[in-house]
């Protein structure tokens, strides 16, 4: 006979009330590890939950640099790893389900595309709430499998999230699914101070010239060789301020050898500083006068978020979710991405105006530290984990079960690589 529906109602109010108020074994699950926006928001929002009186596990790739992981063993945590052996890999599934049985997980959020689907396989399998979080990754939906396979995974996940309202938007068309299918959580960073002085003498920079910052991988939807083209405009100018550009580059990319080669082309070695793997971004920040982010393509950069709350005059794209904290004119530049005379000229106004400066860098303070703080983040994280919505079981697709190995067999423990 078929249960009340108000009867329903009050299990289904039930089983979302169990994890409510209590402190939770999370795993926090991410595809790579090197330098890079959702690496360094998997570990601030981690370390925010840890100070909560939840438990983080993170879980990254066997064949990673070990950036993050790093990270992880210096604030005290010892992280876990997966690995996957081929390009559909079903003991993926079988070493994710032990590894959550073993840590006695409540709930798993998974960043990005391969984490996703996997997560969304063994969580399923085992009942375990599921949260993914899509970072605006402009690869994830590039071929009809992977979109299907996104897809599915959202079906059998409580929650999936965007960073911005863009990234939602961009991510409801390629699959073919209404905007409301996803949660909004825009990224939080937290307030560090840098040192200035340690870093100054790195790059040769005099008191009286102003330094402009670029943050992000050497990619080519990173726009930095249309900074590069603006900043040549800028050295042929009549513009009397003295300046350099240093870009932090992450992990590298592979943009990076054709960025040197505009660099020597156009004599810009003594303005243009290209570095890779720094873990001193707050050093960085408090060096520079300018921050600019020339991006053909962003979600809601953290890297954007860290500049606001540090206080910098912000120079960026009108692309994607950056108008989402960028109002041109109140507290930064926004210029049309890929347009190199309007950076060009949006730098020369900034760097030619410490007034100006100051003006929309406490602007862009005010309003990173009532919108996008670690903690507010954290806060509508931590009530999704709590409030997993009932899910019909379903079945899981064959090629992520595998006959041979069951999940009570010993996991194969990998070390993430240091």
């Amino acid at each position: 006979m078929e249960r009340p529906a108000a009867l329903l109602e009050r299990d289904k109010a039930l089983d979302r009330g169990a994890l409510m108020g209590r402190k939770l074994r999370i795993a926090m699950m991410l595809e790579s590890d090197g330098p890079g926006g959702a690496e360094m928001m998997m570990f601030r929002l981690s370390e925010e939950l840890r100070g909560r009186g939840h438990v983080v596990v993170p879980v990254g790739p066997a064949n990673g640099i070990g950036w993050l992981g790093d990270l992880f063993r210096q604030a005290g945590v010892s992280p876990e790893c997966f690995r996957l052996r081929r390009p559909v890999d079903p003991g993926c599934v079988q070493d994710l389900m032990r590894l959550f049985r073993e840590h006695g997980i409540d709930a798993v959020h998974s960043h990005e595309f391969t984490m996703a689907v996997y997560g969304a396989a063994a969580s399923r399998l085992l009942g375990l709430p599921h949260i993914i979080t899509m970072h605006g990754g402009f690869k994830a939906c590039t071929a009809m499998r992977r979109r299907v396979a996104l897809r599915w995974a959202m079906r059998n996940s409580d929650h999936t999230v965007m960073v911005s309202r863009a990234t939602q938007r961009q991510f409801a068309s390629e699959l073919g699914v209404r905007e409301e299918r996803f949660t909004v959580v825009p990224n939080g960073v937290p307030v560090r101070a840098g040192d200035a002085e340690r870093v100054r003498a790195e790059f040769g920079i005099r008191p009286d010239e102003c330094v402009m910052l670029a943050v992000g991988t050497l990619e080519r939807h990173k726009g930095h060789s249309v900074l590069l083209q603006a900043v040549s405009r800028l050295k042929r100018s009549s513009i009397k301020s003295r300046w350099k550009l240093i870009i932090a580059g992450g992990r590298g990319g592979d943009e990076h050898q054709g960025l040197l080669e505009h660099i020597e082309d156009d004599d810009l070695q003594d303005l243009v500083h290209i570095v890779t793997n720094r873990n001193d971004v707050p050093d960085l920040l408090a060096l520079a006068d300018v921050f600019v982010m020339p991006s053909l393509w962003e979600g809601l950069p953290m890297a954007l978020l860290e500049a606001m709350s540090s206080s910098k005059a912000i120079v960026a794209s009108a692309t994607a979710g950056i108008p989402e904290a960028v109002t041109n004119g109140q507290n930064g530049l926004l210029v049309p991405p890929g347009d190199v005379r309007a950076l060009a000229d949006a730098l020369a106004e900034v760097l030619t105006s410490s007034e100006r400066r100051a003006e929309l860098g406490a602007a862009a303070r005010e309003r990173a530290n009532r919108e996008f703080t670690v903690q507010v983040m954290a806060d509508r994280y931590e009530a999704l984990y709590q409030q997993p919505r009932a899910l019909p079981l379903r079945s899981i697709p064959k090629r992520f079960t595998h006959r041979d190995r069951g999940v009570d067999a010993p996991l194969e423990r990998q070390p993430w690589p240091t």
